[in-house]
């Protein structure tokens, strides 16, 4: 359910009013309180990490959710993004502690399914985003379609480099869906391409850990052309690796997402293009959804295809485009 394309949009679906689990206008009075009448509405958002640019545009957009519906945003993740068994205790936790609702980015497709169903066998609704979980058990899923995001990263990337030569892949967390995805779009397009040979594949989550899996890769295949980098930090780590190494023009790098470090090694020729999100969207509609089912209003869709657009030097000063590149404040 979550790999298949959706199309429901142009390029305009990527600015902040995107249209997705339909927003409702503000009610007058009993808004921060239950179905019941009860106590304030507390909404747990739990993304994978909270120190990426990425994530900090979902904090935004949901809190400025909160903010519009009058409703408590507790904002909380692991330290790390790999950390899937602190990420299912904060969850188990949030439960404990009888919030009405909970916004989650998984960690892991399998390893939340149980934190997920603990929360709804309380009748605290779940609504996913960035990604998701292996059952289709929440009530809304909003997400890049990063399969899509997959094949357009492996199509710049193939373009810069002339269609052939040795290239390598940088990912995050193998059994998260975001990673998933994105490996599958990449390597399904690449198939296209029969003289472009996938030599390595590692995997990071800081850009101290990039920096160190593209050096090792590059030691073993130095005749690599082209890396894809499939996250904020694996991109920064990359595109140190070719600063360092004076690889500028000799290896071409396409990253995902739009952290001020990508962004200026875009401006600087290091990064070819980027695969850019909505994070923002991501927050701000996982919130306004998981509101809908607290309120026992009906979602209008399942699932939420968030957006997903190349960026590189030639369309990077679009005001349409500078949004995307640019952490909005809640």
């Amino acid at each position: 359910m979550h790999s298949k394309t959706l199309k429901i949009g142009s390029l305009m679906l990527l600015s902040f009013g995107l249209l997705g689990c339909p927003k409702e206008a503000p009610k007058e009075g009993g808004e921060n309180k239950t179905a019941t009448g009860g106590e304030s509405i507390r909404i747990a958002v739990i993304p994978k990490g909270t120190s990426h640019s990425f994530w900090k545009g979902i904090e935004a957009g949901a809190k400025a959710a909160g903010k519009e519906q009058n409703v408590e945003i507790i904002w909380q993740g692991p330290d790390k993004e790999n950390d899937i068994t602190s990420q299912v205790n904060l969850v188990q936790d949030q439960a404990n502690k009888n919030v009405q609702g909970v916004v989650l980015a998984a960690t892991d497709a399998t390893a939340l399914l149980a934190p997920i169903k603990g929360l709804k066998a309380k009748g605290i609704p779940v609504v996913t985003v960035d990604s998701g979980v292996k059952e289709d058990i929440a009530e809304c899923y909003i997400a890049t379609d990063n399969v899509k995001g997959g094949q357009l990263a492996a199509e710049e990337l193939a373009k810069a480099i002339g269609k052939k030569g040795k290239v390598a892949m940088l990912l995050f967390l193998k059994g998260a869906v975001s990673n998933d995805e994105r490996e599958k779009g990449f390597l399904d397009e690449m198939k296209k391409y029969p003289e472009i040979q996938l030599v390595a594949t590692q995997y990071g989550n800081t850009p101290e850990e990039a920096l160190n899996m593209t050096t090792n890769m590059l030691t073993a295949n130095p005749d690599v052309v082209g890396i894809f980098a499939a996250s904020e930090p694996n991109g920064v780590g990359a595109a140190n690796y070719i600063r360092q190494n004076k690889k500028v023009g000799k290896i071409k790098l396409v990253a995902y997402d739009t952290s001020a470090e990508e962004v200026t090694a875009m401006k600087e020729g290091v990064i070819e293009s980027l695969i850019v999100q909505n994070p923002w969207e991501m927050g701000y509609q996982g919130v306004k959804a998981v509101l809908k089912v607290i309120r026992k209003k009906p979602l209008d869709k399942k699932f939420i295809d968030s957006g997903v657009v190349v960026v590189n030097k030639a369309n990077m000063g679009r005001p349409d485009v500078q949004r995307l590149l640019t952490v909005p404040k809640e």
